[in-house]
């Protein structure tokens, strides 16, 4: 299993893994609508304090950044290795460098995109490679296919690209991921509310972004929890349509507590 998934997950009683949500998955939609309808006909302050049917635990993940043996001269080199670097590698370049690309907002949200752009000087690539958005895949193995079509297509249209040199190679590195528990803990919206004003962003980063690859899923823990335990089927879709690419995590997490706050008035 690669390193990068994570065997824990952000809810109490419910393991986020492939088999765990198979087991969610169970629940009869009727059952979920009517939780909906009779929490939305509730008072606001009545769903902000009703006990969820599993409580959230929130988590975050830390890093440990290793070198890999590949490495990339041109662009040829890059497509090469795009097929047969380990899955973390491309999680490392993808996912995590998104991570940093919310802190300091300058380049492009992959290392793939940066490098074809500031050492390949292959300005349509770059852009075509930034807008691969990670949201769209719920396995690495996805993301790697669309990876090496976005290449793959660009060289066969210009096929001179594939073998001028780089002005600095591109080097494969990967991580090695660990959960790190937090104290927060929510029982009801309330709380939840609270922790969010709390958490750490990397925090966000992991209930938000990473969980896709957990769930298997287009959405993400957050909206999980407010769907099926506190019963905010309307938030849990509108989180999913925050634009991850256009605002911070400082921003997602304000849009979140918002998103929530709105649809409890």
């Amino acid at each position: 299993m690669p390193a990068f998934k994570r065997p824990a997950s952000g809810r109490t009683g419910l393991n986020t893994s492939s088999r765990g949500l198979k087991k969610c998955n169970t629940v009869p939609q009727l059952r979920i609508f009517k939780a909906s309808r009779f929490m939305s006909s509730l008072p606001a302050q009545d769903i902000r304090l009703r006990e969820a049917r599993a409580p959230f635990k929130f988590n975050s993940s830390a890093y440990l950044l290793r070198i890999g043996w590949q490495k990339a001269n041109n662009l040829g080199e890059l497509l090469e290795a795009l097929h047969t670097c380990p899955e973390e590698s491309i999680f490392q370049h993808t996912f995590l460098t998104l991570q940093e690309h919310h802190f300091f907002r300058t380049g492009f949200s992959n290392d793939f995109a940066h490098w074809a752009y500031a050492d390949c000087n292959e300005v349509a690539l770059a852009e075509w490679l930034a807008g691969v958005d990670v949201r769209a895949f719920t396995s690495v193995a996805e993301l790697r296919e669309r990876l090496v079509e976005v290449v793959s297509s660009y060289l066969a249209a210009h096929p001179q690209a594939g073998h001028r040199p780089a002005l600095k190679p591109f080097y494969f590195c990967a991580s090695d991921s660990v959960i790190v528990p937090t104290p927060f803990e929510a029982r009801n919206v309330d709380q939840f509310l609270q922790a969010l004003g709390q958490i750490g962003v990397h925090c966000v980063h992991h209930h938000f972004i990473e969980a896709r690859l957990r769930l298997k899923l287009r959405t993400n823990d957050f909206s999980v929890w407010l769907e099926e335990d506190a019963g905010l089927s309307q938030a849990a879709a509108r989180l999913n349509r925050i634009d991850i690419y256009t605002a911070t995590l400082e921003d997602v997490r304000r849009q979140i507590i918002r998103i929530v706050e709105s649809t409890l008035r």
